[in-house]
């Protein structure tokens, strides 16, 4: 797996990551990645997963996509809601 990290949107409807790790759950209004720095919150709706390769860590989805949020490792629930 390459040691850096990228994240693209094109145009809210197609999205790609490289470095990827996992993919910890998936529906098509939400998409939660993990990679070396934490996870990934993907929301959006009509979202299907395209392609993920656990070797390569490359990661792609289509669908309409509303946000993307990153989340640290090691935060608490505590720390998450008292930002």
């Amino acid at each position: 797996m390459e040691e850096g990290h990228n994240l693209s949107v094109e145009q809210c409807r197609r999205i790609t990551a490289s470095a990827i790790s996992s993919v910890d759950s998936f529906s098509d209004k939400q998409i939660v990645l993990s990679y070396s720095g934490g996870r990934i919150l993907v929301t959006g709706s009509g979202m299907k997963i395209v392609n993920f390769s656990k070797t390569s860590g490359a990661f792609s989805a289509t669908g309409d996509i509303y946000g993307v949020k990153y989340m640290q490792k090691g935060m608490s629930v505590r720390q998450k809601l008292f930002k």
